[in-house]
């Protein structure tokens, strides 16, 4: 083993790590025993990019969130659920900024919350009460994953009732307010 004193100055840390206990590690490391050899022609060809015709550009006929990385459309996107309301207006807001940043992953994930709210309103708006406890599996997860279940009930309910713990005691200094 070495120690850090007897290391010479161009050793790497990927050096020292030995992973032969892990089953099939370096298995691809000798060219000579390549598992895909048969089966591929190896002509480097894959590095001079697209080698297939790009297919055709399917139409856009509703508003397309485009990652600010592509300069173009993919072939083929999805547009059965448009970017509207406040979800939409969240989602326009996260596209604005690259995929590896959280102004962009944080918005998305509170518009798919707030998405469900509005769908839910929707439903409601036409007549149709859903039932959240089967959309949201809720019933399945009794069945299998009780303990969870019953903390993150238990966690929702501690949440909102500080949430109007502290909403009401806002409510109650600001009507016994003396100018003080």
């Amino acid at each position: 083993m070495l120690t850090d004193e007897t290391k010479p100055a161009d050793f790497k840390k990927s050096e020292a790590a030995d992973y032969s206990h892990i089953k099939g590690w370096g298995i691809d490391a000798d060219p000579e025993n390549d598992p895909v050899y048969p089966m591929k022609n190896r002509n480097n060809a894959e590095h001079e990019g697209y080698a297939w015709e790009r297919p055709a550009q399917q139409n856009d006929n509703v508003e397309i969130l485009k990652s600010v990385e592509r300069p173009n459309l993919t072939a083929v996107f999805g547009t059965a659920s448009p970017p509207e309301g406040l979800n939409g207006k969240l989602r326009r807001f996260a596209f604005k900024y690259s995929e590896s940043s959280y102004g962009r992953w944080l918005p998305l994930v509170l518009a798919d919350r707030v998405g469900e709210v509005e769908g839910i309103i929707d439903d409601l708006k036409k007549g149709h009460v859903p039932n959240i406890f089967a959309e949201r599996g809720w019933g399945s997860e009794w069945k299998h994953n009780r303990t969870n279940f019953l903390l993150k009930v238990a966690a929702v309910a501690a949440v909102a009732v500080v949430a109007v713990s502290v909403l009401s005691s806002n409510k109650e200094n600001g009507d016994n307010d003396d100018g003080l």
